[in-house]
């Protein structure tokens, strides 16, 4: 038996997000364009011309704005604006400020993101976060994004995931290709003051442009889950792996949480999932509880800082799957939200299937893209989340 009720609050931010370089295709100015090329064992194959939605973004937003979504998130591509150091180009920011004003002429409000995983090649190339100078130059570039996002943009992320970009650079330092059956490497310390300096220099840069701008920034949940007598051990191996990121953002506008599947902790450190465990296309466990456990943990680090889901989603090429995983997902924002937790929003992951860092197989998608034609097809499940954006009446189970 199940009832409906609205436990989203007026202004709740409902929407999808995505990321520049996973959707627009052709980034070849940047890091990971270069890695794609290079020959790296552990990326499947290039982005190449991705979903190609540097040119079909209206269409995007126009299917986003039509299903009944209130809010998109979106990056802007650092190496387009600035693909040389100091030449900034107005071509890129006015393309960018379109998309901006395109968002809200849809009737979508824009988040947009400064930083999601991707830097300029020449950034990299001269050692980059840790580098000499790096965060001055990151305060340069978003200082320089001014005509993007000072008007009109009610929320900017500063850096995705902050914590991802110092575990990968830890692992890159020990030599991994890869990461372990559970739990994340070891992140470089260096690299995590670098990321939460920069932040700091990015937020004052921001609030310079317009104070009126919600700055934070979003940190990858992995909802560690300690087994009996395995708490202590539960606590550090989260602090620099999570807890430090979530620290920094204490004084910022809200912080975004982005979560997917849980991480069980025991006594020897991360156990992978049950064997009979559902698996997604990333072969993460099935576990749509899991971003009510990553807003509570959150919420107890920041304390007042309001919190916005800026990614929550599933692989698969099961659509009711995915119905089933946002449906017990959306449960949990609920109750939270029914607990006093100060949430301002839930953005899935994502918008599109898209470029998935190496692969296109894991399709996270509300709408699919024909790799050819490029053509958008909204999936059943995208028909449905942006229904609730419209009515905000969530089917309830009881009990």
């Amino acid at each position: 038996m199940t009832h409906s009720t609205t436990p989203f609050p007026d202004g709740f931010l409902w929407g999808a997000s995505t990321a520049a370089h996973q959707i627009e295709g052709n980034n070849t100015n940047s890091d990971w364009w270069h890695k794609e090329h290079s020959g790296t064992s552990h990326i499947e194959e290039p982005s190449l011309d991705a979903c190609d939605s540097y040119h079909r973004w209206d269409e995007d937003m126009d299917l986003l704005a039509g299903l009944g979504f209130t809010d998109y998130r979106f990056s802007i591509e650092w190496a387009r604006i600035e693909p040389a150091p100091g030449h900034f180009s107005r071509a890129e920011l006015a393309h960018y400020r379109r998309m901006v004003d395109g968002a809200i002429a849809r009737g979508l409000r824009p988040m947009v993101t400064l930083h999601h995983f991707t830097v300029p090649q020449w950034f990299d190339e001269r050692g980059g976060w840790t580098a000499e100078g790096a965060v001055a130059l990151f305060a340069r570039y978003v200082a320089a994004t001014a005509p993007v996002i000072a008007e009109g943009v009610p929320y900017v992320c500063t850096i995705n995931e902050p914590n991802m970009i110092a575990v990968m650079a830890g692992a890159a330092k020990a030599g991994d290709v890869g990461f372990p059956s559970a739990g994340l490497p070891t992140p470089d310390e260096e690299t995590t003051w670098a990321v939460i300096e920069a932040h700091r220099a990015a937020v004052k840069e921001v609030r310079a442009l317009n104070p009126q701008i919600n700055v934070g920034w979003t940190v990858a949940n992995q909802v560690y889950q300690a087994l009996p007598g395995a708490e202590e051990v539960t606590a550090a191996y989260r602090h620099p792996r999570e807890d430090v990121f979530l620290e920094a953002a204490r004084d910022d506008d809200w912080v975004g949480v982005q979560s997917y599947t849980r991480t069980r902790i025991g006594a020897d450190g991360p156990i992978p999932a049950a064997e009979d465990a559902e698996r997604t296309l990333t072969q993460w466990e099935y576990y749509p509880a899991a971003v009510g456990h990553a807003l509570r943990h959150t919420a107890g680090i920041v304390g007042d800082v309001p919190l916005v889901v800026t990614e929550n989603g599933i692989a698969t090429a099961d659509d009711t799957r995915r119905v089933d995983y946002l449906t017990g997902a959306l449960n949990e924002v609920a109750r939270a939200i029914e607990d006093g937790l100060n949430i301002r929003g839930y953005l899935a992951w994502s918008a599109l299937d898209n470029y998935e860092w190496g692969s296109y197989r894991p399709t996270f998608g509300l709408i699919a893209v024909d790799p050819e034609t490029f053509a958008r097809t909204a999936k059943p499940s995208a028909v449905w989340l942006g229904g609730l954006g419209r009515s905000r009446e969530l089917p309830r189970g009881e009990g």
